[in-house]
Order: C-alpha cells, then structure tokens, then sequence
C-alpha cells in the first residue's frame, strides 16, 4: 500500500501523518485525528455536512484529498468552541429551531459563519443562493435562514474583535 507523509495544521496545532493519496480529508480528520463535527453524508460533494475551512475557506472534506491538505491549515467546527461569532450561530440556531437532527449542523453553522464574515450576502434570497450547497433533511431550512438573519443583524450591531480561525 503506497503512503504519503504530510504536514499540515489542523485546528491551530501542528499534525504529520501517513496518508494514503486517495484518502478525503473529512476520512483522515474523523479516522485519524477523531474530529467527528466533519460528517460524512453523501460524499460526493453535495450535501455540505462535510463542509471545513481549509485556509480559511469552506472546502467539502469529502472530496478534498488529505494530501491536497498538505502545509495548510485546516480548522473543523472543533476549532470554534472560543469563536464568539459561531458562539452567536450557536445561540440563534437554537433560538430559532435550526436544528433537529443535527447532522447538518456543522457543516451550516461553518457555511454560515462564511456568510456572515464575508458580508457577500444582502437580501434573504441572497442568502438563500450562498446556503444552496448545505442540504438539511429535517427543518425546511426556514428556521436555520431565520437563525442566520438573526445572528448576522446581531453581529453587524456590536463593536467586535478577531474573530478567531478564519
């Protein structure tokens, strides 16, 4: 079996690991490093559970290969427990019933945090367009747009630092 060594930074500290080249990311992350906020849906790119910042940008972890990780810096959800807009996110999805199974969960709250800091998005369809490759199964999506809009007026009407792994 062919391997591969790599070096990447993984919700802030240093990782080296033994790859095989056609491992996902999302694989190694909850297999080798047992972050398991990254889920695994449809693994083909589509649904967005998978979803994770690889250099500060939303990547599906399931099409991303480890090695295409290699000298970056990689942070999943477990990344956010300090983040005081995610702990926003956090607060407004459960406000606003964003949630009921939560398997989407990670992947829309990572999405969202995106959203928001990116300040792309202006209207409710807008929002609508930047959510569409975050599939949830259970809420219909109204009270996680809702939870969004909410959090994002919330953030745009307080004074705020850094805001962490970004």
């Amino acid at each position: 079996m062919i391997r591969r060594e790599i070096a990447l930074e993984v919700n802030g500290r240093s990782v080296h690991a033994s790859v095989e080249p056609r491992q996902s990311l999302a694989d190694y992350l909850r297999d080798g490093l047992d972050l398991t906020a990254t889920h695994l849906g449809c693994e083909h790119g589509v649904c967005g559970a998978c979803t994770l910042l690889l250099d500060g940008e939303p990547v599906r972890g399931c099409i991303t290969l480890a090695v295409a990780a290699e000298g970056r810096r990689v942070d999943t959800l477990e990344a956010f427990d300090e983040d005081p807009l995610m702990n926003l996110l956090r607060q407004a999805f459960s406000e606003h019933h964003g949630l009921q199974c939560g398997f989407c969960t990670p992947g829309m709250l990572l999405m969202a945090r995106d959203i928001i800091l990116s300040d792309r998005v202006a209207s409710d369809a807008e929002l609508r367009v930047a959510l569409s490759g975050n599939i949830c199964r259970c809420t219909g999506y109204a009270g996680i747009l809702r939870a969004i809009s909410a959090a994002r007026e919330a953030w745009q009407a307080r004074p705020h630092a850094a805001t962490g792994p970004a």
